[in-house]
């Protein structure tokens, strides 16, 4: 953790979905490592409970709250229990999503496409529309978790669905940041290209062998690190660096971090 993040967030509340894993869980013991207090929103019960523990045992304040950020009342819910614990909201990480099913079209079914397109993108929408009041009050930041994928990267065969949710977040993103703008509330997208914690997480591929078109490099397929994936701590740092002042004039802006990855493979 980099030392001048302590104390940076003091006062504010972050409401973060996905939480309870990956960059999502990251991003909340940075926050909190940095002052903030923290909802940690996740579908899984044991997940928010670990988190939560691990941000108090290190001396920060958490809640868990279990939702299922695709249903507009359990959202609805999640975000009125942090405002009645701590009574604002400061900082919205939208970080909650799946992966899906990645296959040709003609072999996604309509139900894959409408669960991939209500948790990602329906979900991110819900996340800010019932944030969003609270936010209003005092200004703040609201970061959405995109991808390269549906961005800058479009060799990853199957993932329509996926990147067409992932597209959708930041055109809503630009979208919000004007009309949000003369609240004093900031919306931006993190674009991450390969994680260690998301590799192969929650994919289902089918029957790609035939349709994928291969992208080879022979230094590996990140600029900056070869074949070693991004962590989700460095997605954290980002994510700190836009809750926090120091970024008090960037808004409506998709942020790529994936070590040149798709400066190759888009």
């Amino acid at each position: 953790m980099i030392p001048f993040m302590k104390g940076t967030l003091t006062d504010r509340v972050a409401f973060i979905t996905g939480a309870g894993s990956g960059i999502g869980k990251a991003s909340a013991k940075a926050l909190a490592y940095a002052g903030a207090s923290i909802a940690v929103v996740s579908r899984t019960h044991e997940e928010v409970e670990i988190t939560s523990m691990e941000i108090r045992s290190g001396g920060g304040n958490a809640i868990p709250i279990v939702a299922d950020i695709s249903s507009s009342a359990e959202l609805l819910e999640a975000v009125e229990q942090t405002v009645v614990q701590w009574g604002r909201i400061d900082i919205v990480l939208a970080n909650g999503g799946i992966n899906g099913v990645w296959a040709p079209i003609e072999e996604i079914d309509e139900a894959e496409w409408e669960k991939t397109l209500a948790i990602n993108l329906k979900g991110t929408f819900l996340t800010i529309k019932h944030a969003a009041p609270y936010l209003k009050r005092q200004g703040g930041s609201i970061i959405v978790t995109a991808s390269v994928n549906g961005n800058r990267i479009f060799s990853n065969t199957g993932a329509t669905a996926y990147s067409c949710s992932k597209a959708g977040q930041v055109a809503m993103t630009k979208m919000l940041a004007v009309e949000l703008a003369k609240y004093r509330i900031r919306v931006n997208a993190i674009c991450p290209g390969a994680i260690s914690t998301l590799i192969d997480n929650n994919t289902e591929h089918r029957n790609l062998e035939t349709e994928s078109i291969p992208v080879e490099y022979p230094e590996g397929p990140i600029p900056l690190t070869g074949n070693t994936p991004g962590s989700a701590g460095q997605v954290a740092e980002l994510v700190w660096f836009l809750a926090s002042d120091a970024s008090n004039h960037i808004t409506g802006t998709e942020i790529y971090i994936d070590g040149g990855q798709s400066l190759l493979q888009g």
